[in-house]
Order: C-alpha cells, then structure tokens, then sequence
C-alpha cells in the first residue's frame, strides 16, 4: 500500500501525463492521417514526373547508374513496366505486394493510377512512351524513410515530453506536498499542548494560503480554549477549595474543642452557609454546561412577560424590604414566547445582584418595554456601581467585579455567565451601562412576537 502522499501525487501526475501521451499519439495519427496521405500521393505524383521525364531523356539507357546518383530518388522503390508486362526495379529491393496485372495494364492504357492507405503501401503508376512504345513506371516510398518522416519524429517528441514533464512533475509534487508535511507536524505540535504554530505562506493567495490561515486561526482559537479551561479549572478549584477549607476547619473545631453552645451555633451556621455555597456552586456549574450543551431543552411558549416579573420580585420581598429598598416597577402588559423555566432565572438574577449590591435604603427599578419587534426589560439599581475597567469582564465565568462584597454575600461569578447564555438561547442580547458610586443598568433586549396588548384578564 501507497501511504506517502508525495508518491501517490507523483505517480497519479506520471500516469496521467502518460495516457495523455498515449491519446496524443494515436490522436495526432488519427488526424493527421488524411494530411500526411495526401501530402505523399503528391510528393510520388511529383516523383512519378520527374522520373517519367528521366526515362524519356535518357531513352531507357544506363537508368541505374543515373538514379542511383540522384539523392532524391534513393527515397523511392521505382519499377518499369513495358507493354509486355516485363518489369525493371530500380532503387532499394523491398519485399511488397506484388503490383496487379489489371492495374499496370490499366496504367499502360494512359490511366493514372493511385494507391492510398498506410505509407508503405501508398504507390503512383504513371503512363509515357518512348519511341511509340507504352511504358508504367509506378513510384512507391521507402519503407524506412516513411518511418522515420512522422512516427518516429511524434514518439520521439513525445517520449522527450514524458521524461521532461515526469521530472517537473516530482519536483512539483514535492513542492507541493511540502506544506502538508508542515502541517501534519504542527498537529502533532498541537497535540503536544504547543500552538504557538507559524507558518511562512500564510500571504499565498490559493488554496493552501487559505488552509494556512484556517489552520493558524484554529491554533489560536485551542490556544485560547486551553488558557479558558485551564483558568476555568482554576477557579471552580479556587472556588471549592475556599469553603471546603472553611467547612474541615470549623468541623475539627467542634469534634475536639470544648466550645460554648452559642459559639457552636455559630460554626455550624458557618458550615451550613458554606455547604449551601457550595451546592449553589455545584448547581450554577450544572446548568452552565447544559446551557453551553446542543442537547439542553428548549420549550417556549407563550405567556405573560410582566406577570412572570412581578411574581419573582414579590418572591424576593423579604430580602429587598429587610434593607429598606424602594421598589418601582413599571410593568405593562406584554406577552412573549419563550422558555419560562430559563428567563426566569435570568430575572433571579439580576434582581438578586441589583439587591445584593444596592446599600439600605436605596432604590431598584424594573421596567418593562415593548417595542415594534423587540422587547427590553431594564433593571436599574443606584448600588456602588462597576469600573469601566471590569465592565467588559462581568459575563466572564467567575469574574467578580466586588471580591470583599462577593465573599460576604456568597457569589461565585457564575450568575451573570448563565443570564447571557440563556438571553442568547432566546437570540437576545444583554448589555450593561454602570458608574462607580450610581448604581447600574441591566438591559435586556429580545424578540418580540406580539406586540403589547391590553389584556383584560
């Protein structure tokens, strides 16, 4: 079995230009046949003139000596005839079918006789007297000459064509396979968690520029995937680690430390804040990688955008009216298709980050739009606001804009990662506007089916 690919793309290019040599030949034979047939019934009509007035200058006498010292005709089989059907050969004897009686007798009548087909069986028989004496001379080439005039000249231009074209064809193939060679390597670089891969025809305009391209681009997509998943690792580690640290220690402290029963209350609320942190991490990490999956489910339906809203914020009302904050919520009737499951948890969250980070005593809005096509629910809190340094980052997994304020409220960074899936799940976008000190505002655009309506139920 031929496993390299140079030898197959040599050999398929050598055994290509090979049978096109092949049809060349027998299709210059072929249409050349006719021209090349024609060409030398005239080149022996010619001769058979010149011979005739040869004959009829020297009258017969010494024609041997004379042809034979005439270059000319040495290319030509010349035999006499006279009316008594006695024949004289001059020139090379070659064996040939024999001349038919008929034909001659045709010839010494003054008939001009012509014989077509391959070249050594091509003939001319052409009639003159001497001395009122009837005579044929008929005039046929010599095999070898016939020979060597086409067949041997094509095969030889074209076995020079075939050894040329096989050499520029392996030089070719090398080149071209060169560039294959160099990418199997870098895959296999790539394999060994190396990407940094650069190649040097990344500027050609063909097809292996193209995969070039294609091929760098992909390196620096697994690139970034790996430095994604070896952060990715880091965090969930960093993440679990945390409140597993906090949960041993304070479980040595109570198995064998003799502690009042009020400091004992105290860590086992610590061990069940931290179990409870974990469970959500574990739970957040579970739904991002359904979300992320082409197998997560999907059910819309139609239903009530405003109602769905406004039952999750009075589900929420004891935290946000233990801090004392204002409420003011602008919800019109607006119905939606979508998958009520999954945009309820984009609502969770955003309005649990607007009253995590909004101090006592201040205000969230929600307000709810419905526009020609579009839908947008804005959340809007007066909390401590983002940098524009972090604001590009907050989607980001694990990212946590506030580290002190996410240690004390339990955050993971994962809450906001599942919100922009699930907006984009429902081919929306999400955006966020924020200043540190004024607070933030969550805007969250998607397509509308229906355009807001009155409903009196």
């Amino acid at each position: 079995m031929i496993r390299s690919l140079y030898v197959r793309v040599a050999l398929t290019f050598i055994v290509s230009v090979i049978l096109s040599l092949f049809i060349a030949f027998y299709a210059a034979n072929y249409w050349f046949r006719d021209l090349f047939e024609s060409e030398m019934q005239k080149d022996l009509y010619n001769a058979s003139e010149d011979i005739v007035a040869i004959f009829q200058e020297m009258k017969g006498t010494d024609m041997e000596t004379y042809l034979h010292n005439l270059h000319w005709a040495r290319r030509y089989n010349i035999t006499l005839y006279d009316s008594n059907l006695n024949k004289s050969v001059f020139g090379p004897q070659q064996d040939r079918t024999m001349i038919l009686d008929s034909t001659v007798e045709q010839v010494l009548k003054g008939q001009v006789e012509r014989q077509a087909g391959k070249p050594f069986e091509q003939y001319v028989g052409y009639p003159f007297k001497i001395k009122d004496q009837s005579y044929a001379v008929f005039v046929r080439p010599v095999m070898r000459n016939t020979e060597d005039n086409f067949n041997y000249i094509l095969f030889t231009v074209l076995a020079i064509t075939l050894i040329m074209g096989s050499a520029v064809v392996l030089i070719a193939a090398r080149y071209l396979v060169k560039p294959l060679k160099l990418m199997t390597q870098a895959t296999q670089r790539i394999s060994k968690g190396d990407f940094d891969i650069t190649f040097s025809w990344l500027k050609r305009k063909d097809e292996v520029g193209d995969l070039a391209r294609s091929f760098s681009h992909m390196a620096g997509e697994l690139k970034q995937l790996e430095l994604m998943r070896q952060d990715f690792v880091s965090s969930v580690s960093h993440e679990i680690q945390s409140p597993l640290t906090s949960i041993a220690g304070f479980s040595k402290l109570i198995r064998y430390t003799e502690l009042p029963e009020e400091e004992r209350h105290q860590y086992l609320e610590i061990i069940m804040t931290e179990s409870e942190r974990l469970s959500r991490l574990s739970d957040n990490l579970l739904s991002l990688a359904s979300l992320e999956s082409e197998h997560h489910p999907f059910h819309p339906a139609s239903y009530r955008l405003d109602e769905q809203i406004r039952r999750i914020i009075v589900s929420q009302e004891p935290i946000w009216s233990a801090k004392q904050l204002e409420m003011e919520l602008t919800l019109p009737p607006v119905m939606i298709v979508g998958d009520e499951d999954q945009l309820s948890q984009v609502w969770i969250n955003l309005l649990s980050n607007a009253i995590k980070f909004t101090p006592q005593g201040g205000k969230i809005k929600v307000r709810l739009e419905s526009m020609i096509d579009r839908v947008q629910v804005l959340v809007h809190d007066s909390g401590i606001g983002i940098s524009q340094d972090e604001i590009h980052h907050i989607f980001d997994r694990f990212y946590k804009a506030d580290h002190s304020r996410q240690r004390e409220i339990g955050g993971n960074g994962l809450g906001l990662s599942i919100v922009r899936k699930i907006v984009e799940l429902h081919q929306g976008v999400i955006t966020v506007d924020s200043k540190l000190g004024k607070g933030s505002v969550f805007k969250v655009l998607l397509p509308g089916v229906m355009k807001k309506k009155a409903l009196n139920s």
